[in-house]
C-alpha cells in the first residue's frame, strides 16, 4: 500500500519539547530582545541630549502602559539572559552537566529571572 508519501518524522505539533531545548532557544530570544531594548536605551539618551521638551515627550511614552509593558519585558529578557548565561558558565566549569543537574539548573534558571523581575519591579514601583 503506497500513499505516494515518504514517511515523516515528527514535526513540531506533536513533539514535545524538553524543557531544555525551550530554555535555550529562549537564550538566544533573550539576547534578541536586549538588543532592541538597547535601541529604547539610546532613544532615551538620545532625547535627553534633545533637550527637556523631548525627554519629556519620552519620558511620558515610558510611563505609558506600552511603555511600560516594553520596559517589563526588557528587564525580563535581562534577568533571563543574565540567568541563563551563569547557568552557561557553570556548566563551562564542567559541573552540573548530568541529567538531573540540569533539570535543577533549568528549574533555577526560571526561578532567579522570576524573582528578580520581581524584586527590581517592586522595589522600582515602590520608589516612583
Amino acid at each position: 500500500m503506497k500513499s505516494g508519501h515518504p514517511p515523516r518524522s515528527p514535526d513540531f505539533q506533536i513533539y514535545r519539547w524538553p524543557l531544555a531545548m525551550a530554555l535555550s532557544i529562549l537564550h538566544r530570544v533573550s539576547g534578541i530582545a536586549l538588543s532592541v531594548g538597547a535601541v529604547l536605551l539610546v532613544w532615551w539618551l538620545a532625547a535627553a541630549a534633545d533637550g527637556p521638551t523631548e525627554f519629556e515627550k519620552m519620558q511620558r511614552f515610558l510611563g505609558s502602559w506600552i511603555g511600560l509593558l516594553l520596559l517589563f519585558g526588557w528587564s525580563v529578557a535581562l534577568f533571563y539572559h543574565l540567568c541563563a548565561g551563569l547557568r552557561h558558565l557553570w556548566w563551562d566549569t564542567g559541573r552540573g552537566l548530568d541529567l538531573p543537574s540540569v533539570y535543577r539548573g533549568n528549574w533555577a534558571v526560571i526561578a532567579g529571572t522570576i524573582v528578580l523581575t520581581l524584586v527590581t519591579w517592586i522595589v522600582g514601583l515602590s520608589r516612583w
